[in-house]
């Protein structure tokens, strides 16, 4: 197989391997297209570099590139995928009765690289998740960033380790009983080092996005656009063996076609795992409230296997803490009435008005869909980087959060060191090369959390490698208290979920909510099952009695058969009687 581009605009184009431009012809048989084959075409060996040269202009990185050994701006390098040697069979884990774990390469560990990662994956073998979800890692400018502004949607980010570190580290996983799903970003590429303009119509002015131009989903040679993005992701699925896809931000796709991209996409996916045996999915962020994002497509949906649940987030977070500003305002108001809500009918805008939106949001949920689809959580990135300091919540939060969260009838899914009550904050850091970008966003986050009442020298600067650092996780925590206490407490509520069939139980017909407003406790029953929670600073005596306790955050006084908890405590028992 020899070199080949889709570069519709170009008049003539030529590939560059070892200093030498070797002509392309046109491909007869696909428009737009360029090819090298036949006698005298250039090496093309695992480890080769090279580049595209269209119209004599410099070189540029292939668009679909599987590895930039020297950023997004340097030549490409080709990748056998056959030369690796995976050593562990893997049949794959499923979605449902999963507990994921979010991840980010670069600040789990101080190393911030596939192996150092690799290292560390037996503690999470031991904690009882079942998938680990890697923020994205394809490559952007500089060495460390969230990942959301990557450029080769190919390729592996270098300073991780490139494709090979993440093979390793993906065969690790596996050798632990752990599957891996990828975060991939397809509404929008980087701000600086993104190339694909230069070989065709990869953006289009049809519609505006938050980043610019939007990725060209539906305009004229939209055909070609939406085959590399799903090429793209059935790679990272076949080559590097994932379990599954993150889909960014997939409300920001524009997107007018008859057949929606995600809908091909769903489709496809779903034939991959057919032929390779495996159990895929593709989980989506998605804004929209829309029971239409995981539909089976036979129902008229797109086919997406599920998706977060922000609106569970919101309302445990203003349950928890008590914050009303920007989107949690709606929230606060009742912030137990909301998450009972949204634990029986997963949206809280399920049409009704949202504040925040000055609008009426969402539409109802069906209720035989399974809730096995809709991801539960406590933290993600984007809540605790996206805020000023980018800091956690505490442990007696993440006490009462993990019970609900590790009980609910969703996916339930921790952001890495939640379950030991990490002491460092995630923060916002960037490493961009280009001074006018950096300057750019490190004034603009600050301006914006002044507009909010954040003096400006409160706000860490992006740029700063310090930044990063106070970021990376502090591995000597779970060997102390209080973080050894609370990660006992996740050890022991996700081997509940696994032991207890009722925990899992996707259906919500099961699922009835009890809660007290003013008196700050909440009861959620599963089946014979029930979590209880005391959100109050004072104890509680919560309306059961005749029951087993079967986990409990703290030691639980005597009492006459009913239920005491302490203030910020949790429960889960099993049988009683409720209110009379």
């Amino acid at each position: 197989m020899g070199y080949q581009v889709w570069a519709p605009q170009a008049r003539q184009v030529a590939v560059r391997v070892a200093g030498r431009d070797h002509p392309m012809r046109s491909d007869p048989a696909r428009t737009g297209w360029w090819l090298t084959d036949g006698a005298g075409a250039p090496p093309h060996e695992d480890g080769t570099r090279y580049a595209f040269v269209l119209d004599g202009g410099e070189p540029l990185p292939d668009p679909r590139s599987r590895r930039q050994p020297d950023g997004p701006d340097g030549p490409s390098a080709v990748v056998d995928h056959a030369r690796y040697t995976w050593r562990h069979p893997w049949a794959g884990r499923q979605l449902p009765g999963a507990v994921l774990y979010e991840l980010h390469i670069g600040t789990f560990t101080r190393e911030g690289t596939f192996d150092a990662a690799a290292a560390r994956l037996a503690h999470l073998a031991s904690l009882g998740v079942s998938h680990v979800e890697l923020m994205p890692v394809c490559p952007f400018p500089g060495r460390h960033g969230w990942g959301y502004d990557g450029v080769a949607l190919w390729a592996v980010h270098e300073p991780y380790g490139g494709p090979a570190g993440l093979k390793r580290f993906v065969d690790t996983a596996h050798g632990h009983g752990l599957g891996v799903v990828l975060d991939v970003v397809h509404n929008h590429l980087g701000p600086s080092g993104d190339h694909l303009p230069r070989f065709g119509p990869y953006f289009t002015e049809r519609h505006q996005t938050p980043w610019g131009a939007a990725v060209n989903l539906d305009a004229p040679g939209s055909d070609e656009v939406r085959d590399f993005l799903l090429g793209s992701a059935l790679a990272w699925l076949r080559d590097y063996r994932l379990d599954g896809l993150r889909l960014d931000a997939v409300h920001a796709l524009a997107d007018t076609r008859a057949l929606p991209f995600l809908e091909e996409l769903s489709t496809a996916v779903d034939a991959l795992a057919a032929e390779t045996g495996r159990p895929l999915f593709l989980i989506a962020e998605s804004d929209l409230n829309d029971p239409r994002t995981t539909a089976p497509r036979d129902a008229g949906g797109i086919g997406l296997h599920a998706q977060w649940s922000d609106d569970f987030h919101h309302a445990l977070h203003t349950a928890l803490t008590g914050e009303s500003q920007g989107y949690y305002a709606d929230f606060a108001r009742a912030p137990l009435a909301a998450l009972a809500k949204t634990l029986t009918g997963v949206w809280f805008h399920d049409g009704t008005y949202s504040s925040f939106r000055g609008r009426a949001h969402g539409r109802p949920l069906p209720g035989d869909v399974p809730r096995h689809r809709f991801l539960g959580y406590a933290q993600t990135h984007d809540q605790i980087g996206n805020r000023a300091t980018g800091d956690r919540l505490t442990v007696r939060q993440l006490t009462l959060g993990a019970a609900l969260v590790l009980t609910a009838p969703f996916t339930p899914m921790l952001f890495m060191g939640e379950e030991w009550g990490a002491g460092t904050p995630w923060q916002f850091f960037t490493d961009h090369t280009d001074p006018a970008l950096a300057d750019a966003v490190r004034d603009g986050r600050r301006r914006e959390f002044a507009e909010h009442g954040w003096p400006a020298s409160s706000i860490p600067d992006p740029q700063d490698p310090a930044t990063r650092l106070r970021s990376c996780l502090d591995w000597s925590e779970p060997g102390r208290e209080p973080h050894a206490g609370l990660l006992r407490w996740y050890r022991t509520l996700i081997a509940l979920r696994a032991a207890e069939p009722e925990l899992a139980d996707p259906d919500t017909a099961a699922v009835r909510v009890e809660f007290d407003e003013d008196a700050r406790w909440i009861l959620v029953h599963r089946g014979t099952l029930c979590t209880a929670v005391n959100f109050a600073d004072q104890s509680r005596e919560l309306p059961l009695r005749g029951h087993q306790v079967l986990a409990a955050s703290t030691e639980l006084p005597c009492s006459t058969g009913r239920l005491v908890l302490p203030g910020g405590s949790a429960a889960v028992v099993r049988g009683g009687v409720g209110r009379g």
